[in-house]
Formats: C-alpha cells, sequence, structure tokens
C-alpha cells in the first residue's frame, strides 16, 4: 500500500499505541496539547506504560513525530485519528475535547476522513455528520489494554469501522497492513452500531468482573475455597476461563465510564442489568471496606494505586474509593506508590521505601499481589487468586 500521511490527536494509550503501530507503513504526526509530551515523543519516548511501545520507539524504524501545531498536523493529512479523552460528568460523556478536534480537523483539511477512537455516547457521529454535513466522520472502536495497548493492535481481536464505506475499508486496511496478526475479523457497519458495540462489549467485561468478584464475597464471608469454585465454575465452556480473578472492585480508564454511558443511552428503555453491574461494583468496594474495618487496625498500608501491573494508570481505581471509606473511619493510611514522586497523596503519606512500608502497615492491601510482598504474607490482604491482571 502507499505510504499515507496519518495525524494521531491525542497520545494517550490510544493514540500512542495508534501511532506507533501505524508508523510502521506510513507517516504519522502526533498532535498533542502538552508539550512535555510532545518532546517525549521526538525524543523517541512514550507517554505511557507500555514495554512495547518503548521497544518500538527505541529499536524500529518508525516515521513519528509530534507537533502542537494544528495547522501543521492537519493541512497535509489523508487521514485524522481522533484518540483524545472523554470523561464521563454527570449523565454523559464530555466529548468537548473530541468535537473541538474534528471541528478543527474539518475546517483545516477539506478532504481527509476523520476517524474517532475516542470512546463517545451512541449516536455521537451521526450527530456530528449532520451538524457539518459530511459523511466525512467516522467511528472506529478500540479494544486495548493498560500496558498492552501496542500488543492489542498488533494481535487484534476484530476491527470494527463504522461510517463511509470507501474510507473505512482504506482505513481499516492501513490497521491490517501494519497487524502481525492474520485473517482478522473485520466489521464495516454503521457508525451509531460501533459505538454501541464498544459500550456494550466494556459492560459485558464489568458484568463478569462483578460476578466473580460477588462470587468472591459470599466465598470469603462464608470461608469457602472461592478458588476451587472457581475453576469448578469455569470448567463450563459455555463459560470458560478469563476475568475470572477476583479483585477490589473494576476501574480504570474505560469500564466506569463506559457502563455509566450505557446506563444513560438506555434512558426510557427498560433495563435490570446495566444498573445491577454499576451497583454491583459499589456494593464489593464496600465489603472489602467493611471486612477490614472489622479487622480493626491501627494502619493500613495501601500496595499500589495503580490497577495492575504495568500500568501507570489509578484514575478511577478501586483502590481510592476503599481508601476514603476506611480514611472516615479514622485509621491512619500510608500508600507505597513508587510512580509518585509527590509525599502525600490527597493528604495521604506516600512511601518510597518498601521495607518501612511493610514494617509500619498493620495490614497491607494489594488489589493485585506481588513478589515484593512475599515476606509479609500474614499482613497481606488480597483477592488475588491467579497472579493475573
Amino acid at each position: 500500500m502507499k505510504k499515507r500521511k496519518i495525524t494521531v490527536v491525542g497520545s494517550g494509550y490510544v493514540g500512542m499505541s495508534l501511532a506507533v503501530l501505524l508508523a510502521q507503513d506510513n507517516v504519522v504526526m502526533i498532535l498533542d496539547i502538552d508539550s512535555s509530551r510532545v518532546d517525549k515523543i521526538n525524543a523517541k519516548q512514550s507517554t505511557v506504560a507500555d514495554n512495547e511501545i518503548e521497544a518500538f520507539l527505541t529499536k524500529k524504524e518508525l516515521e513519528i513525530s509530534a507537533t502542537l501545531d494544528k495547522q501543521v498536523a492537519y493541512q497535509e493529512a489523508d487521514f485524522v485519528v481522533v484518540a483524545t479523552p472523554t470523561n464521563y460528568d454527570i449523565n454523559q460523556f464530555d466529548t468537548t475535547s473530541v468535537d473541538g478536534v474534528v471541528e478543527d480537523a474539518l475546517k483545516l483539511n477539506k478532504e481527509a476522513p476523520v476517524v474517532i477512537k475516542s470512546t463517545i455516547p451512541v449516536g455521537h457521529t451521526k450527530s456530528l455528520q449532520e451538524i457539518y454535513k459530511t459523511n466525512r466522520i467516522m467511528f472506529s472502536p478500540e479494544f486495548l489494554r493498560e500496558g498492552q495497548a501496542l500488543k492489542d493492535n498488533l494481535y487484534p481481536s476484530r476491527i470494527i469501522v463504522g461510517g463511509q464505506h470507501e474510507a473505512a475499508k482504506e482505513f481499516a486496511d492501513l490497521l491490517i497492513q501494519s497487524a502481525k496478526k492474520k485473517n482478522i475479523d473485520t466489521l464495516f457497519i454503521g457508525a451509531s452500531e460501533a459505538e454501541a458495540i464498544k459500550l456494550f462489549a466494556n459492560t459485558y467485561l464489568a458484568m463478569r468482573i462483578s460476578f466473580f468478584n460477588e462470587l468472591d464475597s459470599y466465598g470469603l464471608s462464608k470461608s469457602l475455597d472461592v478458588k476451587s469454585i472457581i475453576e469448578g465454575v469455569c470448567l463450563d465452556e459455555r463459560i470458560g476461563k478469563g476475568y475470572n480473578n477476583p479483585s477490589f472492585g473494576y476501574g480504570g480508564y474505560c469500564l466506569p465510564k463506559d457502563t455509566k454511558q450505557l446506563l444513560a443511552n438506555f434512558e426510557n428503555t427498560p433495563q435490570d442489568i446495566i444498573q445491577a453491574i454499576i451497583s454491583s461494583n459499589q456494593t464489593r468496594k464496600d465489603f472489602i471496606s467493611d471486612w477490614i474495618l472489622d479487622k480493626k487496625p491501627k494502619v493500613v498500608g495501601f500496595y499500589r494505586l495503580i490497577m495492575k501491573e504495568g500500568s501507570d494508570n489509578f484514575r478511577s481505581s478501586s483502590i481510592l474509593e476503599i481508601i476514603r471509606r476506611i480514611r472516615e473511619a479514622g485509621i491512619e493510611i500510608i500508600i507505597y506508590e513508587p510512580l509518585m514522586d509527590k509525599p502525600y497523596f490527597n493528604n495521604i503519606k506516600v512511601m518510597n521505601n518498601l521495607t518501612e512500608f511493610k514494617e509500619i502497615s498493620d495490614i497491607v492491601l494489594a488489589n493485585r499481589n506481588s513478589i515484593n510482598l512475599k515476606d509479609i504474607e500474614h499482613k497481606v490482604f488480597t483477592r488475588d487468586i491467579y497472579g493475573i491482571n
């Protein structure tokens, strides 16, 4: 295929992994509003924690650069890919950043298709198409894991593009060309259907996490061997393995906001399951908090704020809600988080000395267990059965 000039807007997990993927065979420019991120990219450094992205940037010949300049980024692009964040605000996603990028891209480039990769409400792409009276706007959902974003682009479970057929096919071909996986399932559908797929897929994953967390809550309260129950349940091929390792609750960039957005999208459509998934996650965090409070510890240590190994994100981490509950009970809290360079997080002491952290803590909470805690197993409270994310 002919090399294309592709502008990727945003350098988080989605934007960074897509830019590196596509830069293997195309000329990619990343547009960002953060000068420190732009400098990092131009120095061949990743803006996110992802070993594969870092390896590709240092070892492969990639045509990739970054800029703060909209004019430079948009004017010569053959495709514009939108990968800016959409935070959940009250009853809907805040799509301000996406909408602003779409407006700028259409104004500064009269031909390039604009592919939205950011998660947005069902029907949002269609509304943008109507506002700007163009079919150049498409939606293509991403299905990535933090810390393994490039791997999930190199070996995608599927490629879905919703929008204009000819440009949609070309964009899908660009993704296929740069992937390592062969015979990738590819689906071309309407933009609204593509948006719904993203929200329903993430909500299903949240439901599965919640199911096994509730199973674990039951087993813990009844003093049962939770691992043997889970293994027996998952031997049924209709259920299968995966997403069955208990945790303190689902969190991170996607699942909390996507489940709430899907619930908001139902509006007047009857539903019970979607609301139950969201409620179950809160119930799980309350259960874990109450379990710890019943032990009446003097000092509770939290080992890592991040959701899982290989990630640098603790936004919407389930740990944060448990910290709040235990703190409200007047119990002293300390945190071990080597990714933080500040001495305090929300006025809670952050420690970098792991040995001292272990000594001071009466109980250590770990959403995901670690070999670093092997010597204090008697102090560690975790629901991590399999030692996997």
